[in-house]
């Protein structure tokens, strides 16, 4: 709760642009948490309808400030450059968490001290039904890092997140317009273990028409960018291999939607032409160095 003379254990990041229908769920999930150790900061990231009304509504419970409109990266790591906990959890504004959320992630944590990292199970609303979601969507303990290559398999509003691992990472990508969460997970899960507490403790909504999903085409055209900047970096050969397989099937994917709409240029041949011989090369060096 917010209280200037101590200093939180958890900070939440809630970002929030024109939702004003949905703010006010989210931040009551938040205020009626069991674990009591934390801030709310909410980041309002230029909107303009009546979410300042909302804000000043709970202005004794929350942190609240307005920028402009920057997109959700920008609103998060302002959110977080801003925050003063140990621990940041996030959450969507458009979702909301369940009363015991953050008092049991906490205790998780405290009796497995290696993780500076952990996610819960959700369940998922659409179009204001319950849904199962597909298997391609399970969440997976521990070293994850294969099973974030092919999409996002980690939830902003399910996840916390120690400080020290944004010190080491960085923050969101805010020059992706969407999938900035999957770059995250990437570069997160190379790195540390995630773990995962299987009780359903949020709610992740959707259907709504300002779902950034819905307004971009071939979403893993951002995702190959994501594993291309991961090249650069330090991987270890089984991660550095498997990057190069995802980014050739991926573009594989796009290119034959390509191909399908006629009168399109052919723009993910070259590039698949160009990573099908690299995964070649991979291919060799590996079998050499095995002999």
């Amino acid at each position: 709760m917010l209280n200037n003379s101590h200093k939180p254990n958890v900070s939440v990041i809630i970002p929030t642009y024109n939702r004003e229908q949905l703010l006010e769920r989210a931040i009551k999930s938040v205020l009626e948490q069991t674990y009591k150790d934390f801030e709310l900061i909410v980041i309002d990231d230029g909107s303009t309808d009546n979410t300042s009304r909302i804000l000043r509504k709970y202005k004794k419970k929350i942190i609240s400030y307005s920028t402009l409109h920057s997109g959700v990266s920008a609103a998060r790591n302002f959110g977080i450059n801003k925050s003063h906990g140990e621990w940041i959890a996030l959450l969507d504004s458009d979702d909301y968490w369940y009363p015991q959320k953050l008092e049991k992630q906490i205790q998780w944590l405290e009796n497995n001290s290696d993780y500076k990292i952990q996610q819960v199970g959700e369940k998922w609303i659409r179009n204001g039904k319950f849904v199962n979601p597909m298997n391609k969507h399970q969440k997976y303990h521990g070293w994850i890092f294969a099973q974030c290559l092919p999409l996002c398999i980690v939830s902003p509003s399910a996840v916390i997140i120690h400080r020290s691992v944004f010190d080491d990472i960085g923050l969101f990508n805010e020059n992706m317009p969407v999938c900035e969460d999957y770059d995250l997970w990437l570069r997160i899960s190379r790195k540390y273990p995630i773990g995962l507490m299987e009780e359903f403790l949020i709610v992740k909504t959707g259907g709504h028409d300002d779902q950034l999903s819905r307004k971009f085409w071939g979403m893993d055209r951002f995702r190959v960018e994501s594993l291309e900047r991961l090249l650069n970096e330090y991987l270890a050969d089984w991660q550095r291999e498997l990057v190069i397989k995802e980014i050739v099937h991926k573009l594989e994917v796009l290119n034959l939607g390509r191909e399908k709409r006629d009168g399109l240029p052919n723009i993910f041949g070259p590039k698949l032409n160009e990573y099908r011989k690299i995964m070649i090369n991979e291919n060799y060096k590996l079998a050499q160095t095995s002999l």
